[in-house]
């Protein structure tokens, strides 16, 4: 019986070493000034939300204004952000997604940009070699 059990906390123990660790995800929140505008709040108003959890930045230039929020070690996609709840001057709670113009998950992006540069390489390498083999020597 002590061997038995010696076993199962030896199983319990050996799992949890060679558990995957959960790694940092970052999100890219797109806003409409108008929008922002229309509802009175601002960018500044919406990262000082955020920024009391998690490490914020904000751009905003020529085009759309944008959040740069980075969660470390979670489990979030970015439906699960977009049901944070955002408070606005008035008073009132609006969700993130029906306050943002888009919400993206940069790490799942940056893992098939990865993935599509690697086969996009692979390709030009192969066209390179297949160039190199029917060219005729002279």
């Amino acid at each position: 019986m002590k061997s038995i059990g010696t076993l199962v906390i030896a199983l319990f123990l050996s799992l949890s070493i060679f558990a995957k660790e959960t790694e940092s995800k970052t999100f890219l929140v797109l806003f409409k000034s108008k929008e922002l505008k229309s509802l009175n709040t601002s960018l500044k108003e919406i990262q000082s939300q955020f920024s009391s959890a998690f490490k914020t930045r904000t751009y905003s230039g020529n085009s759309e204004l944008a959040l740069v929020i980075d969660i470390p070690k979670c489990e979030f996609d970015a439906c699960f952000l977009g049901q944070f709840l955002v408070s606005l001057d008035n008073g009132e709670d609006m969700k993130l997604q029906e306050i943002a113009f888009r919400l993206i998950d940069m790490t799942a992006n940056k893992k098939s940009l990865d993935t599509f540069i690697t086969a996009f390489e692979e390709g030009q390498k192969k066209m390179k070699n297949d160039k190199r083999n029917t060219t005729p020597a002279p």
